[in-house]
């Protein structure tokens, strides 16, 4: 079959779907509105279409004259970014796809969908919007923009069932992929008698490296413990907070127990995952995280954030522990008790490796995508 997606970029939490689509013997054809330095190609080359000529005027006067100084404005394309409309047009049409998976309600993904319901192309949005969620809301706008964009959705965040929430009847939870990647009882645990906890995240304030530096300096004399992180810094945002998490290490002489690495290649993560005891996700306003599945991979035990949207991948006090979001004192604390029993953290290593198999797999991805396409077909969702 072909499979087309449609996204703002080639996303690393894709690969494993990539892969996984290749080896099957699919043709995947993936058209991405632009490409970020760490990407690796080893399935899929990503088509970089780009944007019109209008909007990269417009995008150019928002973010370097408008908003010059805030570094979140860059995101701004993502939403209202649009296409080249002829040469999207074009590569739709000519690879003619059986199943097509658009990244969020954008204008991007409103243009292809445009093309792909003339041509009667089954589509499926793909955003991260939880699937227990309140009623969707029903004024002018949200009303044309759920017009303009595909009738079946998948998400990757479960939510929380609470009062005043549901399930779409047309909404699906697909979780991210991985694969099994290292056994349990296939690697090192504690070399050198010390526990090494691994960090991964772009180097942005959200991220919340600080707050676990301030924390693992405060644990730093009870545990042997070492601290690694992980994270892109390619703009000057991230370069400038990057800077900052160095100057801390160096002011508080935390040198010998802590390494700050970026802009590490994805096909150099494996070694960064085989050397740690345990994972640490301290990051706020997180959608969706694939990194704890990937160290779930590599038999690690993962402490996350009560409000990351894929903190249901780890199961609390079994795979790993939640610390309540920005709650510095919680997440000492959650460090301090997963720290103090080195045999509960391998058998919450083991867990992770067991419900990555179980759960996680391209299996489950797969016939989850082509059950809602054969909906779409037989109830002409289109």
């Amino acid at each position: 079959m072909r499979f087309l997606y449609v996204a703002p970029r080639y996303h690393t939490n894709q690969m494993d779907v990539m892969k996984g689509l290749v080896e099957q013997g699919h043709e995947v054809r993936f058209i991405s509105h632009y490409a970020a330095i760490i990407e690796d190609y080893s399935y899929v080359t990503p088509i970089v279409l780009g944007y019109s000529p209008l909007y990269k005027l417009l995008d150019f006067l928002y973010v370097k004259v408008i908003h010059r100084k805030d570094p979140t404005a860059i995101v701004f394309k993502i939403q209202h970014g649009f296409p080249p409309m002829g040469k999207l047009r074009k590569l739709i049409c000519e690879f003619s796809p059986d199943v097509v998976i658009l990244r969020e309600r954008s204008l991007y993904s409103m243009a292809a969908y445009h093309i792909c319901k003339k041509k009667g192309y089954p589509c499926i949005l793909y955003n991260q919007n939880p699937l227990w969620a309140p009623p969707a809301k029903t004024d002018l706008v949200h009303r044309l923009v759920d017009r303009c964009s595909p009738k079946v959705r998948m998400t990757p965040v479960m939510g929380s069932k609470k009062p005043g929430t549901s399930i779409g009847t047309k909404d699906y939870f697909v979780p991210f992929v991985t694969q099994p990647q290292c056994a349990p009882d296939k690697r090192k645990y504690f070399m050198d008698e010390t526990i090494h906890m691994l960090c991964i995240g772009k180097y942005e304030i959200r991220k919340h490296h600080l707050m676990l530096l301030r924390v693992v300096e405060r644990l730093k004399d009870q545990y042997r413990i070492r601290l690694t992180l992980v994270g892109e810094a390619t703009n000057h945002f991230q370069k400038e907070y990057c800077e900052q998490v160095r100057r801390y290490v160096r002011e508080h002489n935390m040198e010998d127990i802590v390494a700050v690495k970026t802009n590490v290649a994805r096909r150099d993560m494996e070694k960064e995952y085989l050397a740690a005891d345990l994972y640490v996700i301290p990051s706020t306003l997180e959608m969706a995280s694939v990194s704890q599945l990937e160290a779930m991979s590599y038999s690690l035990p993962v402490i996350v954030s009560d409000t990351n949207g894929t903190a249901c991948y780890v199961e609390n006090g079994v795979t790993g522990l939640w610390f309540k979001d920005c709650d510095e004192e919680d997440l000492f604390g959650k460090l301090d008790d997963m720290l103090r029993d080195r045999m509960r953290m391998l058998h919450m290593g083991a867990a992770g490796y067991r419900a990555v198999a179980e759960k996680y797999n391209f299996e489950t991805y797969y016939d989850t995508v082509m059950g809602m396409r054969e909906r779409i077909l037989q109830e002409h969702l289109y």
